[in-house]
């Protein structure tokens, strides 16, 4: 950590301090540009996960017409494709260039300490927050500095502080910090002769060495998200032929697969991404009608859910591999878990060059791992696609008390409308709230968070902050058991409508009221009028 006998001159380089260049970042400094924000990327490029974390066959979850910017569509918006990293790294360097956004951008910059200085008393602080609950959050540019930010640069190794009034934070879930299985003793990596990586060294490596580390190898894959299906989808296609090995996935816990956006025929949106459909589902904030009335709703709900599980499980072999999962489809849906299928997924695994095995328990031996049935897998090469810990590079970086006011005790970041923890003073979290488009959920609350630092209107109590937000807690809970993804994808719709609502805006968006019961919803629905 940096010291106060290390510290150089602080900059007031400006009221606005934003950490990270990825979507969320370049967002908020699109939105935030009247302030001149800073914006610091601890790496050379802009990007975050679609650089830093993604494969060879890397692709966007979603149609490209639903992952845009309001203001800057796709140059081939109604393609059907899929964008790959690539395509959208283009993309996100357009808007970058179009918006003047990288002249606020200093590459290279890792923040290695945030220091309060709101105010310096820390026994002042513990009582703010001990009583904080009835009182107001206040404007978030306070007139002088609130967080100071230590910044090292990666090639020089200098250490420089800057002073801001407000800090957004946009450093994301994934990626930096990998989250790792734990072992019994003498059960780990460390006892295995082969090779392991997570899926975050793996995306570090070029086309050739990764295909080099997975060809003729005997190769096992941790993990049935996108990442793992992808990986496994690689390792496939580096073994073609006689020689090749077959890769074997090790699921613990099962997830619904989608090959595409049409269900028996229909599009995909009519069953979750509407206004019609959403108003099956509970949301926060209903008012008593609806609370009485949505139990008689949810028989159709179930039926909906059961409709689509009877396409994948008629569409795909998940019978026939015991890739069926035990619980509905719409939590998956819910938790924002839903995968999209690469097209030769199940025809590799029709060929034997992917295999499965489930199990809720495995550690290492030498020559590869081992099950708690006592089974072994031989392995020259283990992937683990286990996911990431954005919790803990936040938690590395914020300094206490609010530290340990980061997570609430079910392990969530209570944030208000998705950005704005009640308990952290003059700061900002975007991407940390997850939907069925990312972009869209991180531009919108970007626009919104603009308009409040421009005293468009006024936040709630800290107390009304916290009960919405444990609000939405206890509907996601009840909704999925997946609920720690923190997503809003049943009711995306009224999330947003809220947001609309608080800025000022009309919060039904469509030209009628056909479009506005079964059209989705997407980033072009809002436009910020007084800008166009």
């Amino acid at each position: 950590m940096a010291s106060e006998q290390n510290q150089s001159h602080i900059h007031l380089a400006s009221k606005v301090g934003i950490i990270g260049a990825g979507i969320s970042g370049i967002a908020a400094a699109k939105q935030l540009s009247g302030y001149s924000p800073v914006v610091f990327e601890a790496t050379d490029s802009i990007g975050g996960v679609w650089k830093h974390c993604s494969f060879t066959s890397t692709k966007l979850q979603t149609p490209r017409c639903d992952y845009e910017f309001s203001d800057y569509p796709w140059p081939e918006r109604d393609n059907s494709t899929f964008p790959s990293h690539v395509e959208i790294l283009e993309y996100l360097h357009g808007y970058a260039t179009h918006f003047d956004v990288l002249k606020f951008i200093k590459f290279n910059s890792r923040v290695i300490e945030i220091r309060y200085v709101g105010d310096r008393s820390t026994d002042n602080i513990q009582h703010k927050l001990s009583s904080k609950t009835s009182t107001e959050y206040g404007n978030l540019l306070k007139g002088h500095p609130v967080w100071e930010v230590a910044i090292e640069n990666n090639q020089s190794q200098t250490v420089q502080w800057y002073a801001f009034e407000f800090l957004v934070v946009c450093i994301g879930k994934y990626g930096d910090i990998p989250k790792m299985p734990s072992f019994p003793p003498n059960k780990g990596q460390e006892v295995f002769q082969g090779k392991v990586l997570h899926s975050l060294d793996y995306s570090k490596l070029d086309k050739e060495t990764s295909r080099a580390l997975l060809k003729g190898k005997k190769v096992v894959i941790v993990g049935y998200k996108k990442s793992a299906i992808d990986l496994a989808v690689e390792c496939a296609e580096a073994n073609q032929g006689p020689e090749g090995q077959s890769c074997t996935m090790v699921i613990r816990t099962l997830h619904w697969t989608v090959p595409s956006y049409r269900i028996w025929g229909l599009p995909f949106f009519l069953f979750y991404s509407t206004r019609s459909s959403q108003f099956l589902h509970e949301r926060p904030n209903q008012n008593l009608f609806r609370t009485l009335f949505l139990p008689l709703l949810s028989p159709m709900q179930r039926a909906i859910s059961k409709f689509i599980e009877s396409y994948l499980v008629w569409k795909l072999p998940l019978v026939k591999y015991g890739l069926k999962p035990d619980h509905p489809f719409v939590e998956d849906y819910a938790s924002c878990q839903m995968a999209i299928l690469p097209e030769n997924f199940f025809a590799e695994a029709d060929k034997g060059k992917i295999e499965f095995k489930k199990t809720s328990k495995w550690w290492f031996w030498n020559g590869g791992i081992e099950f708690e049935d006592n089974t072994r897998l031989e392995a020259d090469v283990v992937l683990l696609a286990t996911g990431y810990d954005g919790k803990k590079k936040l938690q590395a970086v914020l300094p206490e008390p609010f530290r340990s006011l980061l997570v609430d005790s079910s392990g969530i970041m209570p944030l208000y409308r998705g950005t704005i923890h009640p308990l952290i003073p003059n700061m900002a979290f975007v991407g940390y709230i997850e939907s069925v488009s990312n972009l869209h959920t991180a531009e919108l609350r970007c626009t919104w968070l603009a308009k409040l630092a421009d005293d468009v209107f006024k936040l709630p109590s800290v107390e009304k902050m916290l009960t919405q937000v444990t609000e939405e807690m206890q509907v996601m809970k009840r909704t999925t058991r997946f609920y720690k993804r923190h997503c809003i994808s049943t009711f995306s719709i009224n999330h947003s409508d809220e947001i609309c609502e608080e800025m000022g805006w009309n919060a039904w968006r469509k030209k009628n009221w056909l479009s506005e019961a079964f059209s989705p919803y997407n980033s072009q629905d809002y436009i910020d009028e007084k800008e166009n």
